[in-house]
């Protein structure tokens, strides 16, 4: 199993993505998903947060702790690439409901967390943290069919394929 987590944790955090090169083509569908991520990225650091002043699993914390590591790793590069697109960081919530966006809210999960019993805790974050990964995936998928930079469809790419197996492993963890 330890051989398992750590292949997981460098699926998770692969060579990050080349720079973006000036010339490359962006379009509307690069740009949201950057920021749709971003913010993701913001409250899965927040949900795998809450585990660390947790008595949990070895192989659960060590995900957790993996997860955020490597989202604030992605989060730093489309920072980065936004910034030097000259666009937002963070969406216009209504421009992008019409092309695909959806609403990001992990409010209600985070504080169901933080209530829960020790006994709880575990199951209850990596349920949140499925649901978490399967919607980083979907805003993968929406990149992949829609976006045009080559840095942002590599990462979309490589976060699909990471966090698919990530939820695969949580599903086993949940099992055992």
């Amino acid at each position: 199993m330890r051989r398992l987590l750590i292949v997981l944790f460098f699926v998770c955090t692969a060579c990050a993505p080349p720079g973006v090169q000036e010339e490359a083509p962006v379009n509307a569908a690069d740009v949201m998903f950057l920021q749709m991520m971003v913010a993701h990225n913001k409250q899965g650091h927040a949900l795998a947060k809450l585990a660390e002043n947790r008595d949990l699993p070895e192989k659960v914390g060590q995900l957790a702790s993996a997860m955020r590591v490597t989202q604030e790793t992605e989060t730093s590069t489309m920072t980065r690439w936004l910034l030097e697109w000259e666009q937002p960081l963070a969406m216009d919530q209504d421009a992008h409901h019409a092309h695909g966006g959806t609403s990001i809210d992990a409010k209600k999960d985070l504080a169901r967390l933080k209530k829960a019993k020790d006994a709880d805790f575990s199951h209850e974050l990596l349920n949140a943290l499925i649901a978490h990964q399967d919607d980083a995936i979907q805003f993968a998928r929406y990149e992949k069919g829609s976006g045009s930079n080559p840095g942002a469809l590599d990462l979309a790419k490589q976060i699909d394929v990471a966090r698919t197996a990530q939820i695969t492993y949580m599903l086993d963890l949940l099992d055992s």
